[in-house]
């Protein structure tokens, strides 16, 4: 982990569940911590029971719920948050210089508004290749079966541009 890279991820259930589907979510543990309300928990475990089964992971289950600010709660009524992503926007609340983990485009916008940096799915695939996790080719690949492999709703034209920047590099 170099000096740009948080502590601690706050991680709401999408990037668990659409990096599970894309046999990619080994690339979590490239952080040293994974924070996840038990809200989240329970949820992924409905979609994608073995997630939680990975020791590789360092994922910690939060059990404590902690109250959304007023802000989150006036943002979480107006946007529809679920129960899920209010928890893990108030554990990322109250975790300074955490990255909160979402590919819910309510909860980013929520995330947004609270000062919050967020990224998803997408974004943790894409700095695979700048760690060297992955290579270039095998994370365009994936990023080409994605609308086949994976539930997670995004733009055509998003994706695209993530396609062409890694194959112009």
């Amino acid at each position: 982990m170099n000096k740009h890279d948080p502590a601690i991820v706050v991680c709401d259930a999408g990037p668990f569940i659409h990096l599970d589907e894309l046999d990619s979510l080994e690339l979590l543990a490239d952080f040293s911590r994974i924070l996840t309300p038990s809200s989240v928990r329970i949820e992924v475990l409905r979609h994608r029971p073995r997630v939680f089964d990975r020791e590789s992971l360092p994922i910690e289950i939060i059990d404590t719920v902690l109250s959304p600010s007023s802000k989150l709660a006036k943002l979480s009524h107006m946007l529809s948050l679920d129960q899920g992503e209010i928890d893990a926007l108030a554990l990322a609340e109250s975790l300074v210089g955490c990255i909160l983990l979402t590919d819910d485009n309510a909860a980013r916008l929520a995330a947004s508004e609270l000062n919050i940096r967020v990224h998803g799915a997408l974004a943790i695939l894409l700095r695979a290749v700048r760690r060297g996790l992955r290579s270039r080719d095998e994370i365009v690949a994936l990023l080409k079966e994605m609308p086949a492999r994976s539930t997670l709703h995004i733009r055509q034209n998003l994706l695209l541009e993530a396609i062409q920047a890694l194959e112009q590099n």
